[in-house]
């Protein structure tokens, strides 16, 4: 899809940006969704690495040591800090395939659903969350979301200042 090279520079003074950094800014300066789809091909590379891992033979491989066969894919959406990536998941015929690059019903990238849970946590209010989401990543989640996600949480960490201030009796 990309052919990058990188060279190294004959001095280490010089200033002259490399041809893969050239590549990247030139990339992004044409195509401001250029970084989601960079991040959503790595992602759709290691679900078909990690299906041929799991079925011991690459895609069309015919091999004694196959575990398995292919069977087609299905479309998977995950919000992540980039945007939406729209992926498609490799399934094989026996159903006992599971990627580990997200869990089975996970919709959302882990690192993002701590943020949300941080700041609802720390006193945001679940509108200001939505809007902050909906800038950031192009995604935003309903209040109720951002709820259960801290409800989570709070089970997890009760010592939270938004669980103890909800255990203070009020005089």
């Amino acid at each position: 899809m990309f052919n990058v090279t990188l060279r190294e520079e004959p001095t280490m003074t010089s200033t002259k940006d490399k041809p893969a950094t050239a590549a990247i800014k030139d990339l992004l300066s044409h195509n401001p969704d250029g970084l989601r789809e960079i991040v959503r091909a790595v992602m759709q590379k290691m679900l078909e690495a990690e299906m041929s891992d799991a079925l011991r033979a690459e895609k069309g491989e015919r091999i004694a040591a196959r575990l398995g066969y292919r069977s087609g894919y299905y479309s998977r959406t995950l919000v992540t800090r980039v945007g939406k990536l729209e992926l498609r998941v490799p399934q094989d015929r026996g159903g006992r395939f599971s990627t580990e690059l997200f869990e089975r019903y996970q919709r959302s990238e882990q690192a993002l659903v701590a943020t949300l849970a941080e700041m609802y946590v720390q006193g945001v209010s679940t509108r200001k969350v939505k809007a902050i989401t909906e800038e950031l990543c192009g995604h935003s989640f309903s209040a109720s979301a951002i709820s259960t996600i801290s409800k989570r949480l709070m089970t997890a960490w009760p010592s939270s200042p938004r669980a103890g201030s909800r255990s203070r009796s009020r005089t």
